[in-house]
């Protein structure tokens, strides 16, 4: 029997939380949202919606402040975005129960230096990392790359040229296959979700590493994903993590090596069973619920980036397989991310296939109005 309150009300709190709020209106919650595009299938999800500039604190204490004082929602879930802007966690876990990692626990794996710190007193490999300019390496390979210290989705990572400022630290580019692992933690334990492959594209900002898409289907040998267990069960009791989390890796052949822990509900857990988010709200109170471990087929999520300049036409028809749905007007730059989309099939290649086909479909349908 679970001892978890799992309360009506949610706040739902991101870059973009209409994942978050899908889910919990899929689990027959209530989400009040508060994200920087209220996206049309957003507020379709929503029982309220806010749009905020930013998710600083000055932005965000108008919108709680009105989420309280209408619904007495006291408890929050937040997704990406707080990676710019930790201390409006803080400022959230004061005035509500924040379902996930504290505002220290996030806080602390973003010191990138304690991260490696750990990492190596653990004997966990990792690329090599430096958090002072590496001398003369034009010449080298593998080449250095240059990683904000914080961050979020690969955007500014781009290979050292020299001109990075003070907020980046330096770690050399690793041959091999981006991976996550998706996990729910309750502080001392770690239940692994899925082990998942992604992809990166190049923005028109020169990042040449932002996410792309991701798939929940993997190479890894099972010594290799057991490997990988072993190292979250160390991981977890150390940081102190709770809910889900995703940590990120890279798969060479036999070798891994590990980039960082995401401490935030992050697009991974789409891939799965729809019941993932009870299991968040759960877990952070300490009540760990089993998860079958067999997932039937694979699912395919991916970001669809403007191939150029363009403006939302008015009255446009989403295909059906389009999430993130921007309102008709908005306008993007070439590069800029449009929406998303995901499909389903029992092999991974049809699943490229059909994202493939989808997007071509999307971009077609753009230009032709």
């Amino acid at each position: 029997m679970s001892s978890s309150l799992i309360p009506e009300y949610l706040l739902m709190i991101a870059g973009s939380a209409r994942m978050a709020a899908q889910a919990a209106a899929c689990a027959g919650l209530k989400p009040l949202v508060i994200d920087l595009f209220a996206d049309l299938d957003t507020q379709q999800y929503a029982e309220a919606f806010c749009r905020v500039p930013s998710l600083a604190v000055k932005d965000l204490v108008p919108a709680v402040d009105f989420f309280i004082e209408r619904y007495a929602v006291a408890h929050a879930i937040y997704g990406s975005g707080f990676e710019y802007y930790p201390e409006s966690l803080y400022y959230l876990g004061k005035h509500m129960t924040l379902l996930g990692n504290s505002p220290d626990t996030f806080a602390g794996l973003q010191n990138k230096q304690d991260f490696f710190s750990v990492l190596s007193s653990l004997a966990i490999p990792y690329p090599d990392t430096s958090f002072n300019a590496p001398e003369d390496n034009a010449h080298e390979e593998p080449v250095w790359l240059f990683k904000p210290l914080q961050g979020q989705g690969g955007v500014g990572i781009k290979v050292d040229d020299g001109n990075a400022d003070a907020s980046v630290y330096w770690q050399k580019y690793q041959y091999g296959t981006p991976q996550s692992v998706l996990f729910l933690a309750d502080g001392r334990s770690a239940q692994v979700i899925g082990f998942n492959t992604q992809w990166t594209v190049s923005s028109g900002a020169g990042d040449g590493f932002v996410f792309s898409g991701i798939i929940n289907c993997s190479a890894l040998s099972i010594e290799q994903k057991a490997l990988i267990s072993r190292w979250l069960a160390k991981l977890v009791p150390i940081f102190g993590l709770s809910g889900l989390n995703t940590m990120d890796f890279i798969q060479d052949d036999k070798d891994l090596y590990v980039l960082e822990i995401n401490p935030r509900l992050s697009a991974s857990m789409q891939l799965y069973d729809a019941g993932l988010l009870l299991g968040h709200i759960r877990a952070s109170q300490g009540d760990m619920p089993e998860y079958p471990a067999v997932q039937g087929g694979c699912t395919g999520y991916q970001i669809i980036y403007a191939e150029q300049d363009m403006v939302i036409p008015d009255a446009f028809e989403w295909p059906e397989a389009c999430m993130d749905l921007p309102a008709s007007g908005v306008n993007y730059r070439k590069g800029q991310p449009i929406c998303s989309m995901i499909a389903r099939h029992k092999t991974p290649r049809h699943v490229f296939e059909q994202l493939q086909h989808k997007q071509q479909q999307l971009f077609k349908q753009l230009r032709q109005v």
